[in-house]
């Protein structure tokens, strides 16, 4: 069963309810003011009872009317002179056919109106019945009409955020998976044991990437673990030229990121930072949980205009420079205005990218 089906049987289930209880407690509570104010005989009771059996009736074809002419997608000032001659002509229709049956058990008792009248204050009374029935009724129709919108609204704002992250999902650089193939390929016949590891480290950063694709968040933990194995294979490369300092506050392992979003900022910090001197340098990673937020920063050395004008420069082909701008992005649409990333001078030669994540609860197991 479809969620429309369900959404329409949903509705017919609380259609029928609303026209038994609305008909019958008018006619139990109009009946009863006036058995009690007057007085009513049992033919006149059961000329009311049917009198309004019929008004039941109607209200239903005019429900199937407005059904088949589609006047529930119509806008108000469409709808209105529509419902408006509806009203008088069903009104008009209910007086006429149930009064035969007022003759019938007025015809021994005096009148005190005219017969025109008596018709004529029917057919405000029916009016005025029916104009409650379409209040309501289009009332709700336009109120569901408004909910289900917003649900769809909803439902596509997510849709399109969900899209717009996929596009923006951070992946393994492939020159990275070149030169890491490379390397491994030299190690070998240098060190089969290291080569063993290393592979295994690569098979550890593939996997990671492809499963942390399904998910918005991965604990902070996860990501170190991962980041860990790709410095041990850039190191394979690198060597001295590479080193890490890690100053990772516990209270931040379990704490929520996008899913290689560290990587990236690594990545970005070996490329930029070690790479590119003949000398290498050292890579901190330090985080620190504060004012509400995560805060992560990777520091690597370098000066800050060129790290900019990496980013800025930077080519689509999964370059860091894109990497960054895309992990920026992911940052925002899933945490809000409040998150961010930033590129700084730190001191001396060095620069500092600092990402800066509000706290959440966190919505994804580990990955394992």
């Amino acid at each position: 069963m479809t969620s429309s089906t369900a959404a329409n049987q949903r509705h017919e289930k609380l259609y029928v309810l609303a026209q038994c209880v609305g008909w019958g407690g008018f006619t139990l509570i109009y009946g009863g003011l006036a058995l009690f104010i007057k007085g009513m005989s049992l033919a006149q009771s059961c000329v009311f009872i049917a009198t309004n059996i019929c008004g039941l009736l109607l209200s239903h074809l005019y429900r199937m009317w407005i059904h088949r002419r589609g006047w529930k997608q119509l806008s108000w000032p469409a709808l209105l002179p529509r419902a408006m001659a509806a009203m008088l002509l069903l009104a008009i229709l209910w007086t006429a056919v149930t009064w035969p049956l007022y003759l019938l058990i007025q015809s021994d008792e005096p009148r005190k109106l005219s017969v025109a009248a008596v018709f004529l204050l029917s057919v405000l009374n029916g009016v005025w019945i029916y104009a409650t029935w379409s209040l309501l009724y289009f009332g709700y129709n336009i109120a569901d009409r408004y909910r289900r919108s917003e649900v769809e609204r909803a439902q596509l704002a997510a849709t399109v955020k969900e899209s717009e992250l996929r596009a923006l999902k951070s992946q393994v650089n492939p020159h990275f998976i070149f030169n890491a193939l490379n390397s491994l390929r030299a190690l070998i016949d240098e060190d089969p044991a290291r080569a063993r590891l290393a592979v295994t480290q690569l098979a550890n950063l593939l996997r990671y990437s492809l499963q942390s694709g399904q998910l918005e968040t991965v604990p902070f933990e996860d990501e170190l673990r991962i980041v860990n194995d790709y410095l041990a294979l850039e190191q394979v490369r690198h060597e001295e030229r590479l080193r890490l300092r890690l100053d990772v506050a516990p209270e931040t392992l379990q704490l929520p990121v996008p899913p290689m979003l560290l990587q990236t900022l690594v990545e970005n910090a070996v490329k930029y930072g070690i790479s590119a001197r003949s000398e290498g340098g050292e890579i901190a990673i330090t985080s620190r949980r504060t004012n509400g937020e995560l805060r992560i920063q990777v520091i690597n050395p370098g000066l800050l205009p060129e790290a900019t004008a990496a980013v800025a420069s930077a080519r689509p082909n999964g370059s860091t420079g894109v990497g960054l701008r895309n992990a920026a992005e992911r940052l925002r649409l899933l945490f809000g205005e409040r998150a961010g990333l930033q590129l700084r001078a730190g001191g001396t030669d060095t620069v500092i990218a600092e990402a800066i994540i509000p706290l959440m609860p966190a919505k994804h197991p580990p990955v394992s």
